[in-house]
């Protein structure tokens, strides 16, 4: 019988998460077929996976080309009609694709959805990476359901709804085939970070529509490549929101909103120099002088979005 959807894992040296978290995986996902997709890794995560699962199909990507080129040249072999692209430390639970298929049977313009995502390390509250579905502010800033700031609520089945969002967490993230390949994919000038905002924000401008469904439950560890506390991190999402903004923004708001955003990135930044954190200050710093470099490039991609 041919399975509805493709579970795809992107790893790079994740050989620890993979034996982690890939039983949680096979166990409840009977519906699916499960593909690890290589992001060049010199650990021992492929022999890991052929000696202890077997069942696993292997894709190899020549380089390492982040989250959106990784998984944007893994995903070209995979043809099941439902992609699942989950994180390498996420723990998933008995029947997570049940709702989630059920929406795509009977919702044909229903393009992406996210579950709900809980704290692994914390399991009676929500995670910090999309919690119960994600927005976005009118200064180009997303937020979740489930956390305010750094204030991250507990899990009482207040989300245990079926509801419209902006955007879906990458950590996990549920699309149509067809249509991640109509919308070409994830953006790789982002590398990683908010690459899956881009895609929901031109998802809207198409007229699909993306919902959260809080009768699917995932845990998320979090931070597992990329620390939070790393200025690498601060850098992408700052520099990545900046691009995504000029891409998308309606042409009657953008330069407006961009200034103000501009204004606002200052503050943070002087914010993390007060808080004796330099680096961070410097990576916003840099983000912006990165975001003026790419304008150029961008151009073409917003002559090209239909906005």
């Amino acid at each position: 019988m041919n399975k509805k959807f493709a579970i795809a894992i992107l790893n790079w040296n994740g050989e620890k998460l993979l034996k982690q978290f890939l039983p949680s995986i096979i166990a409840y996902s009977n519906q699916a077929n499960i593909y690890v997709i290589d992001n060049k890794s010199s650990d021992n995560s492929l022999s890991l996976i052929q000696k202890e699962f077997p069942q696993i199909n292997i894709i190899e990507n020549l380089d390492n080309g982040g989250y959106a080129k990784g998984y944007n040249q893994g995903l070209k072999s995979i043809s099941e009609p439902y992609l699942a692209l989950v994180n390498s430390d996420i723990e998933v639970t008995e029947n997570w694709l049940d709702p989630i298929e059920r929406i795509f049977d009977q919702q044909p313009t229903v393009a992406i959805i996210q579950p709900k995502i809980l704290d692994f390390k914390n399991k009676t509250h929500f995670e910090y990476a999309g919690a119960a579905g994600g927005f976005i502010d009118k200064y180009g800033f997303p937020y979740c359901r489930g956390r305010i700031f750094d204030t991250i609520e507990e899990d009482k089945g207040q989300y245990d709804d079926e509801i419209e969002i902006f955007w879906a967490s990458g950590a996990c993230f549920f699309i149509r085939n067809s249509i991640y390949k109509e919308l070409n994919g994830f953006d790789e000038d982002f590398f990683a970070h908010q690459e899956e905002i881009d895609l929901c924000w031109r998802a809207h401008h198409v007229g699909y529509i993306i919902k959260y469904c809080g009768n699917s439950t995932v845990y998320h560890v979090g931070g597992a490549t990329l620390s939070y506390q790393n200025p690498q991190k601060t850098y992408l999402n700052f520099r990545n929101s900046l691009l995504m903004m000029y891409k998308n923004l309606p042409s009657r708001c953008k330069f407006t909103t961009l200034f103000l955003r501009l204004c606002l990135d200052g503050i943070a930044g002087i914010r993390y120099f007060l808080s004796l954190k330099p680096k961070h200050c410097f990576a916003i710093v840099r983000s912006h002088f990165a975001f003026y470099k790419r304008i150029s490039q961008f151009k073409h991609k917003r002559a090209n979005s239909p906005i």
